[in-house]
């Protein structure tokens, strides 16, 4: 499947069990499409509101078997089968759509807190999505799932201030931008600076520290979509490497990965190991 969009979640790969290929493209579709409607161009917040609420009304409508032929019917059709077929938790859908509606404010984020809960809506729902349709539940698969999300999100959002900033996105905390004595009006694409090189500096050690913590669960979803979850929390904390090559100016031009960066981020997922227990206490050395 073509991704034109930017973007660090990989889509339906050749990795992807061929019995999950159909509704994780449907997931897709449905979350990409009302991104554009949210994002893409011109139209007043008004009008991106009206149309995501009528996206919201047929998401309704395909939940309970009805999809209208006019209704954008390439994202819910493909989305009725799969909520169908595979139980999907509606309440997940519908919040990557409250995100969306938020993103049409172009909120600011006081603090890093609220910009976790943005990322509980806007990543946080394609991870538990994905990890119901491989039969993976249990509350610390969710939790771990939920913090590579929101790094990967974090990641994307460090990556792309120059693409941001004159959108009128802006990401970056405001306690952290007080902290390092800088004010939103400082932000400008290409103002890169000693003070924003430092907050990035954090905010990656943040997002990687994140990844770090969700990357056990490689170990504990089966078969061909774990190892496609390894190479996503590879890509991600190359990612962050090539913004510390960088040296964090991001403000100024957007970090890519490379043909070249492929080798080494299979190297490293194949040589992601499961943790050691800790020793008992007491226990011989």
């Amino acid at each position: 499947m073509s991704v034109e969009h930017y973007e660090n979640f990989p889509v339906a790969s050749w990795l992807c069990p061929p019995a999950l290929r159909a509704p994780v493209t449907a997931l897709y579709h449905f979350a990409r499409t009302a991104d554009d409607l949210a994002d893409e161009g011109n139209a007043p917040a008004a009008q991106r509101l009206a149309a995501l609420a009528r996206y919201r009304a047929a998401l309704h409508d395909a939940a309970a078997g009805h999809v209208d032929p006019q209704a954008w019917p390439g994202v819910f059709g493909p989305l009725a089968t799969a909520l169908r077929a595979h139980d999907l938790p509606l309440p997940l859908l519908e919040a990557l759509l409250d995100a969306f509606v938020q993103d049409c404010g172009n909120p600011v984020h006081p603090d890093r807190a609220a910009l976790l809960d943005y990322c509980r809506r806007s990543a946080n729902p394609v991870g538990r999505l994905v990890l119901h349709l491989a039969g993976v539940r249990d509350e610390a698969a969710l939790e771990q799932s939920d913090a590579i999300c929101s790094a990967l999100q974090l990641i994307n959002f460090w990556q792309d201030p120059s693409v941001d900033l004159p959108r009128g996105r802006h990401y970056l905390p405001e306690a952290d931008l007080r902290r390092h004595g800088l004010a939103r009006t400082d932000l400008r694409a290409g103002a890169d600076s000693p003070a924003t090189q430092a907050l990035l500096r954090e905010l990656c050690d943040w997002a990687g520290t994140l990844m770090r913590q969700g990357a056990p669960l490689v170990h504990r979803v089966p078969g061909r979509l774990g190892w496609e979850l390894r190479l996503v929390v590879q890509g991600g904390l190359r990612i962050l490497e090539t913004i510390a090559a960088m040296q964090y100016r991001t403000l100024g031009r957007r970090p890519v990965l490379r043909p070249l960066d492929a080798p080494l981020m299979l190297w490293r997922a194949l040589r992601m190991r499961p943790a050691l227990p800790a020793p008992a206490p007491g226990a011989a050395r």
